[in-house]
Parts: structure tokens; sequence; C-alpha cells
């Protein structure tokens, strides 16, 4: 790797722990203005104060959301893009540069694949070529890859999971994104067959605390990964400071899920 990759990488991966907590907030441009995005400056600065090591966002939002007063947090600039209005949502195209990423003064940038979807050739190819461009310019890469298409049964498959990891690295990402597979034994075999880091996506929205908390500590603790990318169950939590605040606990300082939960409450 070299020096400027390494550099940009320290913004967004905390060098003592060899961990991060993303937050993306890409979901503007597939879902709308949502809950925990309508005002997005006063979320970053929430999930910032918490401790985030970095957030996601696309191009045009960057000058409205990006570092408020206070802590300063790692700017990943996404790619990709496509709507929930779309008849093919899983079809994801390139809607940025690396060089636009640059100039808006980015830390890394961060792609989507679908593999299993109709145009999953082409999303491969853009990610080859963005790929490439990051190796050029020395920014960090982080791929989010997903199963998902029309003849995929079970998103969560861990051998699909596994092999989908496995692309990440294969082609060129520093940090690959992917879904938790449901327990920690399962992870772990993803995260052995990665040789870069591997974090854990949010999902859909979780019913309770506690399961958010258990699905990061088996992950990251237990299984072994680097961090998570987790966006909903984050900037959509009625303190989305304080659950920030009690998953960079558990992602880098390995507290437990009571110990959590208790922090939560006193907290409150």
């Amino acid at each position: 790797m070299g020096i400027g990759k390494t550099v940009r990488l320290e913004r967004i991966i905390n060098r003592n722990t060899g961990k991060t907590v993303i937050v993306p907030m890409d979901h503007g441009v597939s879902s709308g203005p949502i809950k925990g995005l309508k005002n997005i400056r006063e979320t970053v600065q929430k999930v910032a104060e918490g401790g985030a090591n970095a957030i996601i966002m696309h191009k045009g939002i960057v000058k409205d959301g990006h570092r408020g007063k206070g802590r300063d947090v790692g700017l990943i600039v996404h790619m990709s893009a496509s709507t929930d209005l779309s008849l093919r949502k899983n079809d994801k195209v390139l809607v940025c540069t690396v060089e636009e990423a640059i100039k808006l003064g980015a830390d890394g940038v961060s792609i989507h694949v679908n593999i299993g979807a109709e145009d999953e050739k082409q999303m491969l190819e853009d990610f080859g070529a963005v790929s490439k461009a990051c190796l050029e310019w020395q920014m960090p890469l982080v791929a989010m890859l997903y199963y998902r298409g029309p003849e995929v049964k079970n998103p969560f498959d861990p051998k699909a999971i596994a092999h989908i990891a496995r692309i990440g690295a294969e082609l060129g990402a520093d940090i690959v994104k992917v879904p938790y597979t449901g327990s920690p034994d399962t992870f772990r075999e993803v995260v052995e067959g990665c040789p870069v880091p591997v974090v854990i996506a949010g999902g859909p929205k979780v019913n309770s605390d506690e399961e958010l908390l258990k699905m990061v500590y088996d992950a990251v603790v237990v299984a072994g990964c680097a961090g998570l990318s987790i966006g909903r169950n984050v900037f959509q939590h009625d303190n989305v400071e304080k659950i920030t605040k009690v998953l960079s606990k558990i992602v880098h300082e390995n507290i437990t899920v009571e110990e959590a939960l208790k922090i939560l409450k006193e907290d409150s």
C-alpha cells in the first residue's frame, strides 16, 4: 500500500485498534429525505460527537452535511446510485469519479456492487475501473458488497457472503462491507477468507437496541471483523449520539452488550 492510502486510511480506521465505526448516509438518493437525513448536518454532528470514525455521503450533499463544529470525522464519498423508484433498483451505476472526490476533500470513496443482480457484470467492470483510479490517486476504496438478485434465495448465505467478501479483496478494495451472516461462527469464516478489513452492514431497522448491540459484539469481538458500517440503525435511532457512542465502545474497547445497554440507560 502506498503512503497516500496509508495516510488517508488513518482518518477512517483507528490506528490504535485497527477498527472503524462508519455511518453511511447515502440513503437520500435511494430512499429520499427519510428520518434522520432531513437535517443531515445535525445528524453528522451527532455521530461525530458519538465517536464515529467516518461517514459516507454523496458528492452533492458534502457541502451541506460534512464536519460541523466540534469533533472531526472522516469523509467517504459514495460513487454508486440507484433508486427505490426503479424497477431494477439492484443495478447500481457510477455517479461520481475519484477525481471529484479528491476535489471535495474526501478521505476515501465507496462503491456498491450487488452480486447476483441482472447487471452484475457492469457493476464488476465499474469496480475494476474505480479500483484502478484509486490506486493511481492513492484513495482508499470501500466496497459495499451484497448478494442480491432475482435468483437469490438467501441474501445472508454464509458461503455466498464469504465469496462476495473475497471478491472485494480480489478487485482491490481496502475495506469490504458485507451483511452479517447471523452467527459469529459463520462470520468468522467470512473474515478469515478475506485478506482486507471486513465491516458489517446494518441491514433493515432492528427491533431493539439489544439486537443491534449483540450483532455488532458477535461480529467484531467474537468473529473478529474490523468494525461496522451501519446507517439506518444509527441515524434513525432516538438518540443518535448515544447509540454511536456505545457502538464505538464495543468496536474499540470490546465492552459487552450488557455494559453497552447500561451506558445507554445511564445516559438517558
